[in-house]
Formats: C-alpha cells, sequence, structure tokens
C-alpha cells in the first residue's frame, strides 16, 4: 500500500513552523526541526497575546487606541480565549502600568462577600470583621481594576459600583466616610448582557457606564491562522518546565490541531498541550487523537434543508475546483472560508472529498 497524503503532507513526515505558515521564519522549508527560537515568537506576540491573524490584529489595535486614555473598556467573548490577557495588556501600555493591577472574578467570590471584597469593611461591620479591611478598589488607587464576569455581579452591588463610575468615591461597608478613588475599570464577561438587561438581571445605566470602550475576543475557531503558533509558544512553554527538548510534531498531529474546533478555545489548547508534554518522552511531539472532544454531528431532521445547502454548495465547490481545498484555486477560497473550517465542515457532512480528485491520464 502507498504512503497516503493529506493536505500535500507525505505519511510519516513530521510537521515544521516553516511549512505551516512560510512567513513565520526564514530559512529552508525542508528542514524537518521545530524552531523555538524566542525572536521567532517575538514577530508574533504583542505583550502576552500570541498571534498574527487579522482577527486578533484588530483587537491588538484597539489595544493600542484605547489604553493611553482612562476610558472604561467592556472585553466579551467566550470562555478561555484571552480577556485577561487583553485587560493585562490595555493596564500596561496606559499611564498607569507603575501602579497596581488588581483583578477579581465575580463569579467565583460570594454573592454576599462581594461588595466587602471591592469596596472594604469596618471593624464590626459583619460577624467576623474584627478589624478594618482596604478592599480592591482602595488597594488598586490610582491603578487599574479588572473586574472578569461582571454579568454575575450581584444587583445591590451593581449600584455601588455605578456610584464609584459616575462620583469617582466609595464607602467601606460598614462605614459612612465617603473615599475619593483614582481607578481605571476594565470588566469582562462571557454572558450576553443585552438579554441579562431585558430579563432584569443586569442594569442597563451600569451597562452604558461599562461598555464605553468595547473590546470582543474572538474565539479560537475564527482565528484558525494562530492555531498551530499558539500550539508553538505552550510546547515551548511547557517543554521548558518539563525539562525537555521538542524537535519534531508529528504531521497527523499537526493536522489535528488545526481542524479542531476548540470549543475551550485557547485555555484547552493550552491544557492540550500540556498534557502531552507529560506523556512525551522523545524529542517528537504528539497528541493523541482521543484527547480532542467531538462535537456532536447534526441530529436528523434538525434544519435538514440548511444542512443540505451547505452540502451541496461545498460539493460543487469541490467538484469546480477537482477535490482542491487549498490555494488560489481551491475551494476554500471560492467558499471564502479558512481551509481549516472547510476540511471541519467536509469531516462533519461526511463528503467523500477525493471522489472529486480529477486524475490526470499518463503522458502517451
Amino acid at each position: 500500500m502507498g504512503a497516503r497524503r493529506s493536505n500535500g503532507y507525505e505519511e510519516g513526515r513530521t510537521w515544521t513552523m516553516r511549512e505551516t505558515n512560510p512567513r513565520l521564519l526564514n530559512g529552508d522549508l525542508d528542514e524537518e526541526t521545530l524552531d523555538l527560537r524566542d525572536e521567532v515568537l517575538s514577530t508574533s506576540m504583542f505583550e502576552e497575546i500570541v498571534g498574527s491573524s487579522g482577527a486578533i490584529c484588530g483587537v491588538t489595535a484597539q489595544v493600542l487606541r484605547v489604553a493611553p486614555s482612562d476610558a472604561t473598556v467592556l472585553i466579551t467573548g467566550e470562555s478561555g480565549t484571552g480577556k485577561e490577557l487583553i485587560a493585562r495588556a490595555i493596564h500596561k501600555r496606559s499611564r498607569r502600568s507603575r501602579s497596581v493591577f488588581t483583578r477579581m472574578n465575580c463569579a467565583v467570590t460570594p454573592p454576599s462577600l462581594i461588595a466587602a471584597e471591592l469596596f472594604g469593611y469596618e471593624k464590626g461591620a459583619f460577624t467576623g470583621a474584627n478589624q478594618r479591611h482596604a478592599g480592591r478598589f482602595e488597594v488598586a488607587n490610582h491603578g487599574t481594576i479588572f473586574l472578569d464576569e461582571i454579568g454575575e455581579m450581584p444587583s445591590e452591588t451593581q449600584v455601588a459600583l455605578l456610584r464609584v463610575l459616575q462620583e469617582r468615591e466609595f464607602e467601606r461597608v460598614g462605614g459612612t466616610q465617603s473615599i475619593p478613588v483614582d481607578v481605571r475599570l476594565i470588566a469582562a464577561t462571557n454572558c450576553d448582557l443585552p438579554s441579562a438587561i431585558r430579563s432584569g438581571k443586569f442594569r442597563l445605566d451600569l451597562f452604558y457606564r461599562l461598555n464605553v470602550f468595547p473590546i470582543h475576543v474572538p474565539p479560537l475557531r475564527e482565528r484558525p491562522e494562530d492555531i498551530l503558533l499558539l500550539a508553538k509558544y505552550f510546547i515551548e512553554r511547557y517543554a521548558a518546565k518539563e525539562g525537555k527538548r521538542i524537535r519534531r510534531v508529528e504531521k497527523r498531529t499537526a493536522e489535528l490541531l488545526e481542524g479542531y474546533r476548540w470549543p475551550g478555545n485557547i485555555r484547552e489548547l493550552q491544557n492540550v498541550i500540556e498534557r502531552a508534554l507529560i506523556f512525551c518522552d522523545s524529542d517528537t511531539f504528539f497528541v493523541e487523537e482521543a484527547w480532542l472532544q467531538t462535537e456532536p454531528e447534526p441530529r436528523a431532521g434538525l434544519q435538514p434543508s440548511l444542512i443540505n445547502q451547505e452540502r451541496e454548495l461545498i460539493e460543487a465547490a469541490l467538484a469546480e475546483t477537482g477535490g482542491r481545498i487549498s490555494g488560489p484555486e481551491g475551494a476554500a477560497r471560492r467558499l471564502g472560508v479558512p481551509r481549516t473550517t472547510l476540511e471541519y465542515k467536509i469531516k462533519s457532512l461526511r463528503i467523500n472529498k477525493y471522489r472529486f480528485r480529477v486524475i490526470c491520464p499518463p503522458p502517451l
């Protein structure tokens, strides 16, 4: 049996960053080793944000625009997309960079303690308050406070937060003295705040105060060009942590990473890379396919006309291109989608892409 080919790679070959994106590195494209030089990553890293796709470059451009101001920023995006990294990048590029950056996750802090955590409390304010305690706002004076999962904040605390944003002052729990504060607020959420407003769970006036400069962080599936670059970054980090040297990445592993939808986004990719490095006993990096959770297949009868229409469009594009997926004349370009997205669709719809291949007759 001959060697199986997929996306132009021969079975058994190892993937290198040069092959997946020649612009990232200069040099011989036939080199079989994965180059982990820091200077390579530095060309595609902004603060700690790794990526070179148009989607993430648009985000970093917004960060550069808003950072020098004192505007309140609302960062939205799915869980695991790196919203805290965006907040830290804004702080580092601001005039407050030498002051405190403090964060609080509203989803993991008990609702009854959020006000005390944010604004502090006086001695005797409640049972267990044996001494005065400074809150996050007081600690972050002249700096930046990052409130993650702002949509989970209780309504009574929303009122107090609104006052801080409007009047730049607050009172400790159990206190009567107003304390002035100069803090920049950055908030983040992965929930639909407009829906929370309609249901009465989130205040509209607070939303307007937070949404001065909105930044949306795209999910990893919308920036497939960054997947292998992020994988390279995490391989380097965790290989150093484990005291290992990784020189190669299996071709099949690279295909799995690129073709997967990553519902858990960057956090899931990071966890998969860390787990793989623990199992890796050689200089060749690999990932078990079973580690990647598969999304459920479309249920029969669920919008069958739309599914059939999508299948027909993909098959027509494959027929027109002779089964070619990538490249200027490929089906992905004709359909206006990334190659990895089209590969995923072909797999999920169980389309046999090989039957569209055009086989040239041998020369006479």
